[in-house]
């Protein structure tokens, strides 16, 4: 920061004044007192690295009472360098013919703000003298800093690398650096009574997620000099409309720059986070490494790979005069981060995101590749109002869950061919179970567990879950990935299968409702285990796996022989059952449908569920509230793995 006049007048009188160093003056000391002599120089050099070391020189005596004013001319100009004064030492002291001169060499060391690792190393040579009252030191800017001017100061400044990308699959840059705009009122072109009227007329043009008192608010309180920030929009956002509004606004004022950005808004929003402005806490707690203006992670992946993603920063110290003007000492180059890839297909997201588009209720669309597990899309919609529901939404399966109450009821002797009930109710303990309401008449009675499953029976789950352990769904659940948790860098829910349950908790945990919870995510895994024959453990980051298990800790993993009948009665879905709008499409298509009551309402509210497969892709769709699995969820579905490639 360039001195003021008075701070110049008071640094050209400490230049010129010779400092004595307090406690170097013996008894006896007279110029040229040989061994002595040598020895009052180092005690006076290393008194004076003590003192640079200390950043204080009140130790050092001073004629003309000028060690107050040299103890501010120091203070001024290593102000720019932080709170942490610089380690001196001398390295060696020389003594002028006659010994009433001496120079010492003096080691500088700086930890500079930022990596532990970012040093300023350099040498300086003090120039001493010696009269009747001892030794003295010249105070000169080249005692701080090799090169330093008269009237200049140190400054060291941040130098943050340019962040990262997210990339998707086939290294696909999902957030990368996209232009935008920054919209806001520049107060040092507007009069100071007519700033907060522009600020007010500038919310409103803008007229997103701006809220006008309080902008208004913060532009009256902002300094004269301010530019006092609206919002940032991406490039393509900005209308002509908002671009006269802006040219018309006295001190409004728009920005171009860059920041890291997805494709799109709202794409993939809740799982990738979002960028800003460190803020306060952020920097405190940075130790330096943060500045005001830096972008960090404020959500989502950006914030968990922070680290990861923003590099290390650098440091430049420059010498500042006057009036303003730098020239670089020293620099420490940033280390630029490192990718963070992901397994998100971009053209995936954006059509489960297009699907979801218009959805109300909070709704989900979660694509797996059953191969790898690979997840391609994990779309949230916007009744999630920026939730991510895909991926730790927790919610009753309802029907959907059936996959897994098959899986428990093969296990225990049964084959899709076995005969089960399905009556229009079943009563378990006094509660009773029904159908849905349009359930087809000519599918009761005694049934194939097939035709049940692909039918959505619930009363014949219910009546054969009856023979089955609560233990056995609980199992039957973790060889399909749902209930077994794992860290996978990101926030998942696996889903929950209570181990105990009454009678009337277990009927209803046979049909994906009571206690049973999932998200659409692990829904969409469980598919995917069916399709591969194998437990599917989803995947965000490849390079993550190491967090946790390649596999559940299922007690009995999914063989082939399961797999391949829980694949005859998923394709019965399809052929013969709920899901038959899926049949007009190429290719083997399993699915199932599910239907979920929830609420206290009369009638109960429902959500739709609907998971399917088709090929190396599975999904599953859920939307809060629906009509019904197939009528809701359907259409979402069909027409993702329509156009999905």
């Amino acid at each position: 920061m360039p001195a003021s006049p008075p701070a110049r007048r008071l640094a050209a009188a400490a230049l010129a004044a010779a400092v004595l160093l307090g406690g170097c003056t013996g008894s006896g000391d007279e110029p040229g007192a040989g061994a002595d002599s040598a020895d009052s120089t180092a005690a006076a050099a290393d008194q004076l690295a003590a003192a640079l070391t200390e950043g204080s020189l009140d130790t050092v005596r001073v004629t003309d009472r000028s060690g107050e004013r040299s103890q501010r001319w120091w203070d001024r100009v290593v102000a720019g360098m932080g709170d942490q004064p610089p380690a001196v030492q001398v390295s060696e002291v020389s003594e002028g013919t006659g010994g009433t001169t001496a120079e010492a060499s003096l080691d500088y060391r700086w930890d500079l703000p930022g990596r532990d690792d970012q040093t300023w190393t350099y040498q300086t040579t003090a120039n001493l003298r010696r009269d009747d009252a001892g030794w003295s030191v010249l105070i000169e800017p080249s005692l701080v800093a090799p090169g330093l001017r008269s009237g200049e100061v140190l400054r060291a400044v941040t130098v943050q690398p340019p962040r990262a990308e997210i990339l998707g699959a086939g290294n696909t840059a999902l957030v990368t650096g996209r232009p935008v705009q920054r919209l806001g009122i520049d107060k040092a072109n507007v009069a100071g009574r007519r700033a907060p009227r522009s600020a007010r007329q500038l919310a409103r043009l803008v007229d997103i997620d701006v809220d006008v008192d309080s902008f208004a608010d913060r532009v009256s309180e902002a300094g004269g000099e301010a530019f006092v920030e609206a919002i940032v929009l991406r490039a393509d956002d900005v209308t002509p409309r908002i671009r006269r509004g802006v040219g018309s606004i006295p001190g409004a004022l728009a920005i171009d720059a860059d920041i890291p950005l997805a494709p799109t808004r709202g794409f993939a929003a809740p799982i990738l986070g979002t960028v800003g402005e460190a803020t306060a806490e952020l920097i405190e707690r940075s130790d330096g490494g943060l500045d005001v203006g830096d972008q960090v992670g404020l959500s989502g992946l950006q914030q968990r790979y922070d680290d990861t993603l923003r590099g290390a920063a650098g440091v430049r110290v420059e010498a500042v005069d006057d009036a303003g003007r730098a020239r670089r000492l020293h620099r420490v180059p940033p280390v630029r981060g490192q990718p963070l890839r992901t397994t998100l297909d971009l053209q995936h997201q954006l059509l489960a995101e297009e699907l979801l588009s218009d959805i109300g209720p909070a709704s989900a669309l979660v694509a797996v590749r059953p191969s790898d597990g690979h997840l391609l899309a994990a779309a949230s919609g916007p009744g999630s109002q920026g939730y991510s529901t895909a991926t730790v939404g927790q919610y009753a399966p309802g029907s959907t869950f059936k996959v897994v109450t098959s899986l428990a009821l093969l296990r225990a002797g049964a084959t899709p061919k076995t005969t089960v009930s399905c009556t229009q109710t079943t009563t378990v303990d006094g509660k009773s179970f029904k159908n849905y309401d349009d359930y087809p008449a000519d599918r009761l009675g005694d049934i194939t567990l097939r035709t049940a499953v692909a039918n959505s029976c619930n009363t014949a789950l219910v009546t054969a879950a009856q023979q089955l352990p609560q233990r056995s769904l609980v199992q039957a659940a973790a060889a399909l990935g749902v209930g077994v948790d794992h860290d996978l860098g990101f926030p998942a829910y696996f889903g929950s299968v209570p181990d105990t349950a009454t009678a009337t908790e277990h009927a209803a945990a046979a049909i994906g409702q009571g206690k049973v919870i999932a998200s659409p995510m692990v829904m969409a895994a469980a598919a995917a285990s069916v399709a591969r024959g194998r437990t599917v453990v989803p995947r965000l980051l490849p390079a993550e796996d190491e967090l946790g298990d390649s596999e559940p800790a299922a007690d009995e993993p999914l063989t082939a022989r399961e797999a391949a009948q829980l694949r005859d009665l998923m394709g019965a879905v399809v052929d013969d059952g709920s899901a038959g709008f899926l049949a007009e499409l190429p290719g083997r298509v399993l699915a199932k449908t599910g239907t979920a009551e929830y609420g206290t309402t009369d009638p109960l509210r429902t959500h739709a569920w609907m998971i399917a497969a088709r090929g190396d892709l599975a999904v599953a769709v859920f939307v809060e509230t629906g009509e019904s699995g197939g009528r809701t969820a359907g259409p979402i579905i069909s027409a993702f793995l329509e156009r999905a490639v």
